[in-house]
């Protein structure tokens, strides 16, 4: 294994080694699968029309905070090794279901409004599932060397899924590329129990990894998570820094809708034009999160890696104010896009490595799903005010270029934040295991 391909990119331990390939192989298939699904919801909203998203932006937070307590409940009365598979499998048989509908009634818009919900709202849930596995997994020293390659297989899995529906949706169609998702989740699932077992492992051989086990239920309920977001000034400004990312990724979504719809006819069209883009954003932000991602997480830090993205998105909402055409704004969503994928999200994620295990799953969640969603509504009904008043796109990518700002203070912060924790508990393991568990404790109340 250390003679592969992957060991001479990123520095990975022989303990660590199955690990990561389990991570890396879940998180491809899981991202494929993803982007088989995505561009459907995104030509969902194309027959609905970009005059009516904001109504479904506030239909899936609604749907979010029905459902969104589900999961937490869940991990308080399951087993964490049953829980996180299972959620998996039920993903499967709800697509199942779509495939049936779609047969049935292929051209029905409450069909396309059910996908739409469904998917804006679990799509969320299972990459922070995913994610809170893999930080439950790795130590901080271990997730700075080990999470932008795992990222990387993300946006390697973001250009197969993307390839597939463009040379495959004339085909197979819509409803063929949700049988292939469902087939990938099942993958994804057996992946997920893998890893699991592996962590197991690695305690059993009293490797480097995280303390916690996974073969229980976690305490508390379902409110421990919004305590935890409300009393920790490290976990409010996690949930600042996803609302703002969310805020800049909405007008760029509503900016992109526009020019879609304007350009193309047909679903199909843009079905195969939205995954065009797909592909090419996640073939860059596969190579930068491979090849860059790593060394600039050594040279700039946690910190300087969080406010990088917002800077270069702030930049490309003013360089589109210049020149508003199609081929500009998918550029500017590429910057956005890549940046936050191959930047921001391995920085982010290496950030809940230092907070508890209650907290990686209840409020990880909370802030992953809930208060993203949150910020996609809030800046949904802005966008449809700044239209209902005959505001142009130089308005939209003002703001863009304003909140932007506002995303880069709040990454400095939590940057800061982060390292003050990681020292904390680096001096916590030198003074031995029993003040090691009490600074994991109490970890929420360091700034």
């Amino acid at each position: 294994m250390r003679n592969g391909w992957l060991p001479r990119l990123i520095d990975i331990r022989p303990h660590e080694a199955r690990a990561v390939w389990l991570a890396f192989a879940c998180n491809f298939v899981l991202m494929a699968s993803y982007y088989l699904l995505r561009p459907i919801r995104d030509a969902m909203a194309t027959v609905i029309g970009v005059e009516h998203l904001q109504t479904l932006f506030t239909g899936t937070l609604l749907l979010t905070l029905a459902l969104s307590p589900a999961f937490a409940w869940l991990t308080g009365h399951a087993r964490l090794s049953r829980v996180l598979p299972g959620v998996f499998g039920l993903l499967i048989l709800n697509l199942l279901a779509f495939y049936a509908g779609f047969n049935v009634a292929p051209q029905s818009k409450a069909l396309a409004v059910a996908y739409f919900w469904w998917f804006s709202v679990v799509n969320l849930l299972m990459v922070s599932i995913f994610w809170s596995l893999v930080v439950d997994v790795f130590s901080p020293s271990q997730a700075t060397r080990l999470l932008p390659a795992i990222a990387a297989s993300g946006s390697l899995g973001a250009i197969a899924g993307p390839l597939v529906v463009s040379l495959g949706v004339g085909h197979v169609g819509t409803k063929g590329l949700l049988l292939m998702a469902a087939g990938g989740l099942l993958a994804v699932s057996a992946l997920v129990h893998q890893i699991i077992r592996e962590k197991g492992r690695l305690q059993e051989a009293h490797v480097e990894t995280q303390a916690t086990t996974l073969d229980h239920r976690l305490r508390g309920t379902v409110w421990d998570g919004v305590r935890a977001l409300f009393d920790s000034p490290f976990q409010r400004n996690q949930a600042l820094f996803m609302l703002l990312m969310t805020w800049v990724a909405t007008i760029g979504y509503f900016i992109q809708t526009d020019a879609i719809t304007r350009a193309f006819a047909s679903v199909d069209a843009r079905t195969q034009a939205l995954a065009n883009i797909d592909l090419a954003v996640n073939v860059a932000s596969g190579a930068v999160a491979l090849l860059g991602t790593g060394q600039l997480l050594a040279r700039l830090g946690i910190t300087g890696s969080l406010v990088l993205t917002p800077v270069l998105t702030a930049m490309s909402f003013i360089a589109l104010v210049f020149s508003a055409t199609l081929p500009m704004v998918q550029a500017m969503q590429a910057v956005r896009r890549v940046g936050q994928y191959a930047l921001a999200r391995p920085s982010r994620e290496v950030c809940f490595t230092v907070v508890d295990q209650e907290s990686r799953y209840k409020t990880k969640n909370l802030i992953d799903v809930v208060v993203y969603r949150v910020g996609d509504v809030g800046s949904a009904w802005v966008q449809a005010a700044m239209r209902g008043l005959g505001v142009g796109w130089s308005a939209s990518l003002g703001l863009g270029a304003v909140v932007s700002v506002a995303w880069a203070a709040s990454a400095w912060v939590l940057g800061s934040q982060y390292n003050a924790r990681r020292s904390a508990m680096q001096c916590a393991e030198l003074a031995g295991p029993g003040a090691d568990a009490q600074a994991a404790a109490s970890g929420r109340g360091i700034a």
